[in-house]
């Protein structure tokens, strides 16, 4: 009964999304007060069945229903509680209806925190995103219905959740990283209702941008998290594959940095209005082009979900009509909206268009290395692989082009600037960051590396730039503290994003360049030497989990004569699917990990594959990661984003606003 009353739930939120793509949309072009006013409640509405309908399914997860097909396909009486519920959305179906759920929270959420706005704005913004929601509840409906029995023949248990999902990585990962995909949802919907009432101001660009930098911190701190997981869970050691569907998360990123860095333009001085509404659609559409990737089929992936071509088909469609018809309205209406705002070529306008260009260009030569095989596979012309070589060669010197103008950035002034003010406020950090960068490599040992030496500049021309302009606000004030007061949330959000930017650049070229790895045979009582760290193979031990058993190797890590860790690799084997898995056992540090992951057993005499890594600084990846993530959730605090006090609020359709 209880997956009825879900699908039930889940065609009540259909109607009612139906009903908030058009009615609203339509009073605000004729000008009715009271259809516009419905908005705010059907989204509420369309979360409301949403909710019920997600609640329904985990219930059939959490009972062991396998009456129900999805929950036979991916879930197992053995399974732990945490991982039936994580089960949800750890398949096709379930994944879809977080999708709908998560984007029916965002319409609610706008419709509550933006109750102030033109309740034309509101309407049209509502009935955009509730398009879209019929678009992703049309395609749970028809083509992945998530309550679809197995009747007759009802199995007696599952199959079991695919054991590289049964980890709280990825408890965690796909909620936010749908946060992200689905947050730009909100951008698109206010670049469209602007183009709709024919208004690209600045209050358009105040409005929508404090969306933006939550849906690319949530999106950001997805991306960390995949990450992560790969490290640890693969047994690979690594942290970044350019793998086609880490690439369709990174694609609306990259968008999207782009994006909430136009918009602040759009909304200081008024410029790029036409281009801003652009990345909108480019970043929205990106979200939508890696959900075709993912559920299309055409990818094999270690995170992909292979199903049948007829539902690639549904989304590809899906994604011409919100292009194509989103680039429509784009074409007829942006030529009627540019600036006669004018900037020097020496000011912070044009450092922010530089990084418009290099985030724009990252993302279509990332997004030709995607679709390059599978274009040349659909055109009959045969296998081709894009692997990491091509994307490296291309996006590493774009950013370390990006960089230097980052540094810049913070201290430029508006509208003009000029090359002896830059040469005074910047002569120490550039002299400190290069001194940085020919002193700390010194400490690492070995030979030089002058890799490692360039990213130490050039992260710390990105840091020293920012402390030299915070120098400068808290200077002005009548003291220290005042002058931290009077910071805002938006350029604290900067700070820390910049930083965590710089952080990450650090990390990754540490890693990089340090890493040391060896791939071995080992059998207990053998002893290896890693980067001046002793692993010691103590025993086997073969211990049982709740859905797995498994073959445990203990080691003892010492530092010269000191024991630093105990760690203790796994090889296991899942009891319902006999599927087998690599656990590698990790002793982290700010500054160090140290990695090991078992292989297969070798020979007759108990030894086994064993891989050991040295990584130095892997974790400023993600901890910078977590502070740029930090950074785009503190911009919202900002009080502008608060009072947005309407004026010229007529409610007819072409009326006038501002905040």
């Amino acid at each position: 009964m209880i997956p009825e009353l879900g699908h039930m739930a889940l065609i009540l939120a259909m109607c009612l999304a139906v009903m908030l793509g058009t009615i609203p949309l339509w009073g605000a072009q004729r000008g009715h007060t009271p259809s516009m006013a419905l908005a705010p409640s059907l989204a509420m509405g369309v979360l409301v069945f949403s909710a019920i309908s997600f609640a329904c399914l985990a219930t059939a997860f959490l009972q062991d229903d396998f009456s129900v097909k999805v929950v036979a396909s991916n879930s197992n009486s053995l399974l732990p509680p945490i991982y039936k519920f994580s089960a949800v959305w750890g398949n096709h179906e379930g994944s879809l209806l977080l999708w709908v759920l998560i984007l029916s929270g965002w319409m609610a959420a706008v419709a509550v925190f933006s109750a102030q706005l033109p309740t034309v704005v509101l309407a049209r913004v509502l009935s955009v995103m509730g398009l879209v929601a019929v678009g992703f509840l049309s395609f749970s409906l028809f083509t992945s219905n998530p309550f679809e029995r197995l009747l007759p023949g009802i199995p007696a248990d599952g199959n079991d959740l695919n054991p590289l999902l049964q980890d709280p990585g990825l408890i965690i990962h796909p909620p936010l990283l749908y946060m992200g995909y689905v947050g730009f949802s909100v951008a698109f919907a206010f670049a469209i209702a602007a183009l709709l009432g024919g208004r690209l101001d600045a209050a358009w660009a105040r409005w929508s941008r404090p969306w933006t930098n939550v849906a690319w911190a949530f999106l950001s701190l997805g991306i960390m998290l995949g990450s992560w997981w790969a490290y640890y869970e693969l047994g690979w050691g690594g942290w970044w594959f350019w793998d086609p569907v880490e690439n369709a998360s990174f694609l609306p990123w990259l968008a999207g940095t782009a994006l909430i860095h136009s918009l602040a333009v759009t909304e200081k001085r008024g410029l790029f209005k036409s281009w801003t509404v652009l990345l909108a659609i480019f970043a929205f559409s990106l979200s939508l082009l890696g959900t075709f990737l993912v559920r299309s089929g055409v990818l094999t992936s270690v995170h992909a979900f292979a199903t049948d071509p007829a539902r690639g088909l549904f989304i590809l469609i899906f994604l011409g009509l919100v292009v194509g018809g989103s680039l429509t309205l784009y074409a007829l209406r942006a030529p009627s909206v540019g600036s006669r705002i004018s900037f020097a070529w020496l000011s912070r306008e044009t450092l922010l268009l530089v990084n418009n260009v290099v985030f724009v260009v990252a993302t279509v030569s990332v997004l030709f290395g995607t679709l390059f095989p599978l274009i040349m596979d659909a055109l009959g012309q045969g296998k081709y692989s894009v692997g990491p070589p091509y994307f490296n060669a291309i996006f590493v010197p774009l950013m370390a082009v990006l960089i230097p103008f980052m540094g810049i950035g913070p201290l430029s002034r508006w509208k003009k600037d000029s090359a002896a003010r830059w040469r005074a406020e910047l002569l120490v950090p550039a002299l400190a960051a290069l001194a940085l960068g020919i002193v700390l490599p010194l400490f690492a040992g070995g030979d030089y590396n002058v890799w490692v030496a360039l990213a130490i500049v050039l992260a710390a021309w990105i840091v020293l730039g920012m402390l030299r302009d915070l120098y400068n606000r808290v200077r002005t004030a009548a003291s220290v503290g005042r002058g931290f007061r009077r910071l805002t949330p938006s350029y604290c959000g900067m700070f820390l994003a910049h930083l965590g930017f710089a952080m990450t650049v650090v990390g990754v070229v540490a890693t990089t360049q340090y890493t040391e790895e060896r791939d071995i045979r080992m059998q207990p009582g053998d002893v290896q030497v890693l980067a001046g760290y002793t692993f010691r193979f103590e025993d086997m031990a073969r211990v049982r989990g709740p859905n797995y058993v498994a073959d445990e190797a203990r080691f003892t890590v010492l530092e010269g004569e000191k024991v630093i860790a105990s760690m203790a690799p796994q090889k296991r084997r899942y009891l319902a699917s006999g599927s087998v898995m690599t656990e590698a056992a990790i002793d982290d540090g700010l500054f160090r990990d140290l990695f090991i992951a078992m292989g297969e057993p070798v020979g007759d005499g108990g030894g086994w594959a064993i891989r050991l890594h040295y990584k130095p600084m892997i974790r400023w990846i993600w901890l910078g990661a977590i502070f740029m993530g930090v950074g785009g959730f503190a911009t919202v605090a900002d009080r502008r984003y608060r009072r947005q006090r309407v004026t010229a609020t007529s409610n007819v359709p072409g009326a006038g606003y501002a905040a």
